[in-house]
């Protein structure tokens, strides 16, 4: 049986790290994982949607992880995306996680085409397979990927035994409590991740065991005391502080810029990390977009001020 702690808890999506002509910089990758590791996260999930893993290579997503790992040395729990939009691509960025010593990989359904179950479960068994010493996490993001996790492909995945968990960012809670009930059922202990980061306190109150967020990476302190809020019970503050954290949230996605460039620009301001932008077609910020960044890094600190 795996050991399934080392994913409950708080875990920040990873941002793509760029150098000024927007290629990825390990220098910048480290930094970020030594961040992450100063903030006393559980983890980090990298190469995902955070990570603009769509528009990147996949040598470069082998820089990326391979720099994350130097860092993290087991103070982080790592979960690697590893899932492109053919299976060969997937199998090789499975077998190179492995050898660099990630806790688990993921991956999202492939995109575009519409495949039949029985085709996505080949996919992600092909994929689980080419890493057979490393648990498998099944990415559930239907309004991105055009493909849901059904409940009957849902069960066929419960056959292999490195599936350990679902990230769940479908937009309906109940999601969480369904895949966790037959998860347990199927096997004893499984581990469901909140996805939507605006429905962190109701996922964790249907079930989930921790979440993987997109914008934990700029208020990460305030994500942390949300987990220990619900851990102590203290449904009224946490749900207070969930009403913050929201409006955050709307205003870095008020801008004429992706949010993840908002988000870069948030951890420049507050913490001096300098990521790069976003790589095209990724809108990159307007000086419109940099007073906006402004406003939401101070209600950053402003919430942090109120809470911690």
């Amino acid at each position: 049986m795996a050991n399934l702690e080392k994913y409950k808890g708080i875990i920040p999506a990873f941002y793509a790290c760029y150098d000024e002509e927007g290629n990825v910089s390990p220098e910048r990758v480290r930094a970020l994982t030594q961040h992450f590791i100063d903030k006393g996260v559980k983890g980090v999930y990298v190469n995902g949607s955070s990570g603009e893993c769509i528009y990147q290579g996949v040598e470069e997503r082998k820089i990326i992880i391979e720099n994350v790992m130097a860092v993290a040395k087991g103070k982080l729990t790592v979960i690697n995306h590893v899932a492109c939009n053919n299976t060969k691509d997937s199998v090789e960025l499975a077998k190179h996680s492995e050898s660099v010593g990630v806790d688990a990989i993921a991956s999202i359904p492939p995109i575009y085409f519409r495949l039949p179950e029985y085709s996505i479960a080949e996919y992600w068994n092909a994929i689980s397979e080419a890493a057979p010493n490393t648990d498998f996490i099944i990415y559930n993001i239907p309004q991105l990927a055009g493909t849901a996790l059904t409940m009957s492909l849902f069960a066929e995945m419960m056959k292999n035994p490195r599936i350990v968990a679902v990230k769940n960012s479908s937009m309906p809670t109940q999601d969480i409590q369904m895949f966790k009930a037959a998860g347990k059922e199927a096997k004893g202990e499984f581990v469901v991740f909140n996805g939507p980061d605006e429905q962190f306190v109701a996922g964790r109150a249907i079930g989930a065991d921790g979440g993987i967020g997109g914008t934990y990476g700029v208020m990460p302190e305030l994500f942390l005391k949300l987990n220990d809020m619900i851990a102590a019970g203290e449904c009224e503050k946490a749900t207070e502080l969930q009403y913050d954290i929201n409006e955050i949230i709307y205003k870095m996605c008020s801008s004429h810029a992706n949010m993840y460039a908002v988000a870069k620009e948030i951890l420049r301001i507050n913490e001096n990390l300098d990521l790069g932008g976003v790589r095209l077609p990724l809108e990159n910020l307007q000086e419109a977009d940099k007073m906006i960044a402004k406003e939401a890094a101070d209600m950053v600190n402003a919430v942090k001020e109120k809470y911690l």
